[in-house]
Parts: C-alpha cells; structure tokens; sequence
C-alpha cells in the first residue's frame, strides 16, 4: 500500500502535459524573437551601413564645395536666381515616371559629409534600402514640393545637426540640383502640411522625431529647402 505522502509525490499526468506544452510555446516563442530581433537587427544594420561620410568630394564641384564650407563656417545665405532655374525647365526634365522601389539619385548632404541613394516610394520595402521618395510629390528638380523621406535610426540619425541654411543636393538622370534650407519645423506625426505643393521647387526632407525617442515616435522632424542652383 501507498502512504499518502507517496501519493503526494507520483507525478500528476495532467500537470506533465501542461508543462510540457508551457515549455513548447516558451522556446515557439523565444524563437520567434529571435527571428523579429535579428531581422531588425539586419534591417537596422543595412540602412546605418548607408550612411557613408568621407565619400562626397566627388560629388560636389568646386564651386559647390566652396559654398558649403562658407555656409557651414559663416552661415552666408546664397541668392537664388528664380528666373534662370524656370527657364532652364521649359522642358520636361524626366520622360516617364520611375517604377516603384527604383533607384532614382543620391541625396547629398554635405553639413554631414554624406551621400545617400534615393528610392521611388516610401514603403518600408524602400526605407530600408535608403531615402525615399514620397510618389505623390513631384521629381527632384521639378517645379513644385519633393518630399523625400528616411529613418531616423538609420540614414538620417544625424539629420538634426543639419538646419537653416545648410545645403542639401540631389543629383538624378535628369541633373544635379542644390537647394538651401530655409525653415525648420517640427510637426504631428499626421500633419500633411509637409506633403503640399509649393509654388517654387522645394525640398521637403522628413524623419521621425525625436530623434532619441523609443518606439514609434510622435512627431516629424522637417526640413524645408529652396531650390537655388540647377545644372542639368
């Protein structure tokens, strides 16, 4: 006969199979965050290895470089020549409209000494890639707002740095195009403000804000620029 402390102590089938089954949806679910994290950690990874400084000397002509080393040390504002940048665009300047996720320039920065691609759309399929371009804003170097878009963790973590002022230069097939910051803003995460047109051509270049923030953040980091040279 059994006392009842072995009885006690025999191994209760029911309480087996709940912690057996605790057990596989424990390691189900440490694997599954091992897959989310690593595939963050590959995404998060590919756009910081975007950013890349030291490498737009090439890309910016002598002129070009003079005046951004004049506005980064004095903050001289350069004057725009509106008449000559609309008569240099009688024409179109693209003949069709890129496909979505194509790569269609280079974003210059030189206040952070980078240079980074631009993508057709705004889908996280793009972002990770690099800057994209919001498809319902006009062209680079087009007449009218271009809003361009990129993580703040990523190809844009340095972005506040750069403010009123300071160049920003997107080169395309069409040309190479330079615009002058001039107005910071920081706005809701839903303003649409930043996506309407503009009677000149205008950059608009956004990210998330702030910049530090954990998690999705609240609001837009936005900068606002003028187009003020157009080689094409």
């Amino acid at each position: 006969m059994f006392d009842s402390e072995t009885i006690r102590k025999k191994p209760n089938k029911q309480q087996f199979n709940s912690k057996k089954w605790l057990l596989v949806l424990s390691t189900v679910l440490m694997l599954s965050g091992l897959l989310v994290t690593g595939a963050n950690a590959y995404h998060f990874l590919q756009g910081y290895l975007l950013y890349k400084p030291g490498n737009i000397a090439e890309d910016l002509g002598d002129g070009d470089k003079t005046k951004a080393s004049i506005q980064m040390e004095n903050k001289t504002p350069i004057i725009s020549n509106e008449e000559e940048i609309i008569e240099q665009q009688k024409e179109p300047l693209y003949s069709e409209q890129p496909e979505q996720g194509a790569h269609i320039g280079e974003l210059i920065i030189p206040k952070l000494d980078a240079s980074l691609p631009i993508y057709h759309g705004t889908d996280e399929d793009e972002l990770v890639k690099g800057v994209g371009h919001y498809a319902g804003s006009v062209l680079p170097g087009e007449q009218d707002n271009t809003v361009l878009s990129g993580h703040r963790d990523t190809v844009f973590r340095d972005l506040g740095i750069v403010g009123e002022n300071d160049l920003l230069i997107v080169k395309t097939t069409a040309g190479r195009f330079t615009y002058k910051v001039n107005q910071v803003r920081i706005v809701d995460e839903d303003d649409r403000t930043v996506i309407v047109p503009a009677p000149t051509a205008t950059l608009t270049v956004t990210t998330c804000y702030p910049f530090n923030f954990i998690g999705s953040a609240p609001e837009r980091y936005v900068l606002v620029a003028e187009m003020i040279k157009s080689e094409i």
